[in-house]
């Protein structure tokens, strides 16, 4: 027989052993993730004050995951009435009061005690530029009006400015490659962040109203020091390729295409006008022509006074790719290959592109962004030219009438510039997506903007994930098998004796 003290002694390790058994498995089981508190969401906005308009996005995020792909997603956007802030240069405080509608939208979708935290920013592009080229106090005068509206509204803004043409281009190329995911992924197998492929970032490609940019990695490593951009994104260095077009973007195109049509008759009131649909009239001031740097340079060939010329639309598709084309000095680039027009230097475009704003807008009217060939696509706009204003009109009743006439115009202005502009071929057409969302957000330079402003995309490589190690877990399995077999040995033991 068993002493009591032996009895004790046993019972005392079976007991310890069986709490043992139940700490690790209790142990194991809960994660790092099921002890830390409810996830904070964070909400931040920006402005987009381009030329022609001006647009308020609102974003939210999850603070835990501040620092990974793809976790931002859009809550809001708004567009605000009226023209661009820049068309307010005679009266500022009117640029402000705009913005308010919009503002009062997006308090309604960030909760009251997270407006004060919401990060506020206003970024103005191609027609605030084209401003203060002209008046560059007026420009200054707009900007404090909308931050001074803005700094009314219980949010942390963080300010209004400019920006350049580059980091326009720069700021669309991150926010397409980080709502795709192109920068780096999570690899479940390996249970660590991964790079991905460099043929899987995405050029961007960018038309507005008075500007346009492209955005892309050049194939191999020349590019020319002054045409580079270097990022450091998620531990990884990108030297991207980005250049933007001031007076390139398709309102001032328009602006341009008139003068030159005008000044080609100069003794006429009446001109033809290639692009417009037939019988479609369009009566302009010459006196327009001061409103803008793109068209408001010294000219022999034509006196601008307060005259009107009537443009009669001929819709005449080859006739409209001539006059567009006579916008760009290609001769200027001579024999070179790495050139556009102008004498800008640009690497040879290599792998896929997204093209948004106004790229796809035009595309998108003229069913042209399923992917169609080239030659579809030549097709399709050749014949939207040969159309009259009234079958344009009875066919498309609810298009507004002063976008309807200018399609073709756009259209074909597309085509010179990604063909005969950034030579763009029949093979490498293919590599172009018109797409205006990726995810839940729309497609454009805000994104990026915020995310750069708040240091949202480190230049660091994301940290690792939380959760099992599989040899950890492996051993801490093994550990309380084992644990649970000499504790029932034990006990066995114990009631046999």
């Amino acid at each position: 027989m068993m002493s009591a003290n032996k009895k004790h002694f046993t019972t005392a390790i079976v007991g310890v052993l069986v709490a043992l058994s139940v700490i690790a498995l209790v142990l194991s089981l809960v994660k790092t993730e099921d002890v830390t508190l409810p996830p904070t969401v964070k909400y931040g906005m920006v402005f987009d004050a381009g030329s022609s308009h001006t647009s308020l996005f609102v974003y939210e995020w999850d603070s835990d995951k501040e620092n990974d792909t793809g976790v931002v997603s859009q809550t809001l956007s708004c567009d605000v009435h009226g023209q661009g802030i820049s068309s307010y240069a005679n009266d500022p405080p009117k640029a402000g009061d705009s913005l308010r509608e919009c503002l009062d939208e997006a308090l309604k979708v960030i909760p009251a005690a997270k407006q004060r935290d919401a990060p506020a920013y206003l970024g103005a592009t191609a027609g605030m530029r084209l401003l203060r080229e002209q008046n560059s106090s007026a420009a200054d005068q707009v900007l404090a009006e909308v931050a001074k509206t803005m700094q009314g509204y219980p949010v942390a803004f963080k300010g209004a400015r400019i920006l350049t043409g580059e980091e326009e281009g720069a700021y669309g190329w991150i926010t397409i490659n980080y709502l795709l995911d192109s920068f780096t992924k999570y690899s479940p197998k390996a249970h660590m962040w991964v790079h991905p492929e460099v043929a899987n970032i995405f050029g961007a490609l960018d038309l507005g109203g008075a500007s346009t940019q492209i955005s892309f990695m050049p194939e191999g490593s020349g590019i020319k020091q002054n045409g580079a951009s270097k990022l450091t994104l998620y531990g990884y260095n990108y030297s991207i390729y980005t250049h933007s077009y001031l007076c390139y973007g398709q309102n001032e195109m328009l602006k341009r295409l008139a003068k030159e049509l005008i000044v080609e008759s100069p003794s006429s009131t009446r001109v033809h006008h290639p692009c417009y649909p037939k019988d479609y009239n369009e009566t302009i001031s010459l006196s327009s022509f001061h409103t803008s740097p793109c068209t408001n340079w010294t000219d022999t060939r034509l006196t601008l006074g307060d005259g009107k010329v009537t443009l009669e639309g001929r819709g005449n598709a080859s006739g409209c790719q001539a006059a567009l084309k006579k916008l760009f000095n290609f001769s200027a680039c001579g024999q070179r290959q790495d050139c556009t027009f102008d004498g800008v230097y640009q690497p040879p475009v290599s792998g896929q592109f997204i093209a948004f704003s106004a790229f796809y807008y035009n595309f998108k009217f003229l069913n042209l962004t399923e992917g169609q060939s080239l030659a579809t696509i030549r097709e399709t706009i050749q014949h939207f030219c040969t159309r009259s204003w009234e079958d344009l009109s009875s066919s498309y009743p609810e298009e507004n009438p002063e976008r309807l006439p200018k399609y073709c115009a756009n259209a074909n202005y597309i085509l010179t510039l990604l063909l005969d502009a950034y030579k763009f071929n029949e093979t490498s057409w293919n590599n172009i997506i018109f797409q205006m969302k990726a995810g839940s957000a729309n497609v454009g330079w805000t994104l990026g903007y915020m995310l750069n402003l708040t240091n949202m995309i480190p230049a660091e490589a994301p940290a690792q994930m939380k959760g099992h190690v599989p040899s950890l877990w492996a051993a801490a399995i093994t550990f309380i098998i084992l644990t649970l077999v000499l504790g029932l040995a034990a006990l066995l033991l114990l009631l046999w004796v």
